[in-house]
């Protein structure tokens, strides 16, 4: 049994947040480039051109890429022989949060009722926690700060099984189709498949935490996320929502086996300002 302190979970949430709000990903910053030698459209270029130097002097100033700096979305997997000391995991990760939020001068969004006082919490908390049990000793800690605006463009839809793939490509280009400029493309396109309604949004969510440039490991869905990606740069919506050919950096299919009766889909999306990282502890 290792043990691990409740001090450590707590500062590793903190330098994560801090660090996704304001380094982007390797992977991100690659696509980025590489839709900038795609993209036709000389607004467009001129826009990816501008998300590229937005992240550089974010990076350079350690200031945060964007103003909306998300919702705290924290994934655990926790190793069954590690035993956590020195006071309460969950209040570890929200005060890791809170320093966060505080010490980088990131905006704190959370609002504590979600219909009628709609009061900040303005510590960026409570933070949506999810863990799940797994072999080893070890703490592997994934997080990501969701954007309101991409978050907003999302949608989820109980098909039938009959409506098969063909209802699936529509219901997920219609939803970007919908979305339009409103989560700031160039957009990151995450879909769930199969499950539960929870499920199927959680499988989404995960989706858009996958590198850029991974694809599924089944050849059929990694063919339909190369497909979709295709047919979505193909809209028109471009950079900014301003028209081109870079509309979507990536589309990442998530899959879950499902009932007889169901085929449930989610669309996630996220905006380029894609904020996610992971540690090991």
């Amino acid at each position: 049994m290792r043990e691990i302190s409740t001090e450590v979970i707590k500062e590793t949430v903190k330098d994560l947040f801090i660090k996704i709000n304001y380094d982007i990903g390797e992977d991100v910053l690659a696509a980025l480039k590489e839709g900038l030698e795609k993209e036709e459209s000389e607004t467009g270029r001129a826009i990816l051109e501008q998300i590229l130097e937005n992240d550089k002097i974010a990076a350079t100033e350690r200031i945060a890429m964007c103003q909306d700096t998300g919702f705290s979305i924290i994934f655990v997997k926790l190793g069954q022989d590690v035993r956590i000391t020195g006071g309460d995991f969950n209040e570890a990760i929200n005060q890791g949060v809170r320093e966060a939020y505080q010490e980088g001068y990131l905006r704190k969004s959370v609002v504590d009722d979600p219909l009628f006082d709609r009061k900040n919490t303005k510590d960026n908390t409570p933070a949506i926690i999810y863990v799940e049990m797994v072999p080893g000793d070890k703490i592997h800690i994934e997080v990501t700060a969701k954007g309101g605006g991409s978050e907003n463009m999302s949608a989820m839809k109980m098909l039938t099984p009959s409506q098969g793939e063909q209802g699936v490509r529509d219901f997920v280009i219609g939803t970007v189709s919908n979305a339009g400029p409103n989560p700031c493309p160039p957009i990151i396109v995450g879909v769930g498949i199969g499950g539960t309604i929870e499920k199927c949004a959680l499988l989404a969510k995960k989706a858009t935490l996958r590198k850029l440039g991974e694809h599924n490991p089944d050849p059929r869905y990694a063919q339909l996320e190369k497909d979709l990606l295709e047919e979505i740069n193909k809209l028109g919506i471009g950079p900014g929502g301003l028209g081109g050919r870079v509309t979507a950096l990536a589309v990442n299919i998530e899959h879950f086996p499902a009932h007889i009766a169901s085929l449930p889909v989610v669309v996630n999306i996220c905006c380029h300002a894609a904020r996610h990282g992971e540690a090991v502890i």
